[in-house]
């Protein structure tokens, strides 16, 4: 077996393995955030937690590009930095944000997030600088990069700012949880997650990968449950939640 027969095998794994998460996130919760629980082995606290398993997808990211073909390629360079501002940002500067008294998370959490990373990052950046197609500077134009640059960007943005307004809700020193106000929490419960949708969307497009396409498979299969789980806590939680308010798509659901 060649590394290429590798890779689709590893691409149709993938994407079974998002296909039987995303059933199984509709009956229970991932245990971390407001769904942590004891009973799943040793934790750790949030911030180390979010460096190891975010690192993976910078460092691993990096290592095949360094070993790839490619060094000098544009297409593969703008998406390499379009990688490299969400990863750097989330593995070395969103943990520094986080305040207050969170709730730690499962080592089974931190290790199995961890490998996500990994494989997504060789299923991303082997396609980009070695197993894929060689990208055409004109790809740059194509209706599909610019498109999925402009839905990446747009995403991260989204992502970022709803984050800020979750973290700037809690205090130092608290724990509790209140009702997010602004921005695009006027008309859904996670709009953190719909950027981040969004943004692997954009991805996907632009790469127009197995990689990029199993990429946002995995995201959505993650995120759209946990966002209905969520948004139906808030309403058992709290008597005054927005009714109209809708889970992930403003005015859909």
């Amino acid at each position: 077996m060649n590394e290429r027969d590798f890779y689709d095998i590893l691409v149709v794994t993938w994407l079974a393995l998002a296909a039987v998460v995303f059933i199984a996130l509709w009956f229970t919760h991932a245990p971390y955030g407001r769904f942590a629980r004891p009973g799943f082995g040793p934790e750790l606290s949030p911030r180390p937690a979010w460096i190891i398993m975010e690192s993976p997808a910078v460092f691993a990211f990096l290592l095949f590009f360094v070993v790839g073909k490619r060094h000098t390629d544009a297409v593969p360079l703008v998406l390499l930095t379009f990688w490299m501002v969400h990863y750097l940002h989330r593995t070395c500067v969103f943990p520094l944000t986080l305040r207050g008294n969170r709730r730690q998370f499962a080592l089974l959490t931190v290790t199995l997030g961890l490998l996500f990373n990994l494989g997504n990052a060789y299923l991303n950046s082997r396609w980009l600088f070695s197993l894929g197609p060689t990208y055409p500077t004109s790809w740059l134009l194509e209706w599909r990069f610019v498109l999925g640059t402009l839905l990446f960007w747009a995403g991260f943005v989204i992502n970022k700012q709803a984050d800020a307004t979750l973290i700037r809700l809690r205090g130092p020193g608290e724990m509790g949880y209140r009702i997010p106000r602004g921005g695009l929490y006027e008309y859904v419960s996670c709009p953190n997650y719909l950027g981040e949708i969004i943004q692997w969307a954009g991805w996907a497009l632009a790469c127009f990968s197995p990689g990029g396409f199993a990429f946002l498979a995995w995201t959505t299969a993650n995120l759209v449950p946990r966002a209905f789980g969520i948004h139906r806590w808030y309403h058992e939680t709290f008597a005054d939640y927005p009714k109209d308010r809708k889970a992930l798509i403003p005015f859909i659901g």
